[in-house]
């Protein structure tokens, strides 16, 4: 009797597996970060309408769907997730709170360290929180 037939077949290694496609998980993870941000942004402008300054739900929001639409973990994802959310999170700043000597943009922009510090630390725990959810399962 031959010792092969008789044995179970090997169990699956991790190295058998097939990785996941990198390149979808940022492209849905890219899409859902970008959704969130929006999201997020909606809500911090209802907030800031109210009387309240919710920034961090910009940065949250956007790495939250990201994480979720992602459907894998993707350390560069985290990454494209704080790019966007401090990019909604300063557009956001700029559209709700702009500079009351001149509300261009470029002049936001150019004078962004002259934003209130709290305002500047809730960017950027919002962006720290889109890189920790970002990065998916």
């Amino acid at each position: 009797m031959n010792e092969s037939s008789t044995s179970p077949p090997p169990a699956a290694r991790p190295a058998d597996r097939v990785p996941p496609n990198q390149a979808m998980i940022l492209l849905r993870g890219g899409a859902g970060a970008i959704f969130g941000a929006y999201l997020g942004y909606l809500a911090f402008w209802w907030l800031a309408s109210q009387g309240f300054y919710g920034m961090m739900i910009i940065g949250a929001a956007a790495g939250l769907l990201s994480g979720l639409a992602a459907r894998g973990k993707s350390t560069t994802l985290g990454i494209l997730c704080v790019i966007i959310a401090l990019a909604a999170s300063i557009f956001a700043e700029w559209k709700v709170f702009p500079f009351i000597k001149d509300k261009s943009l470029q002049f936001f922009l150019t004078h962004l360290h002259q934003v209130m510090p709290v305002h500047l630390l809730m960017i950027g725990l919002g962006a720290a929180a889109a890189y920790w959810f970002g990065q998916g399962r």
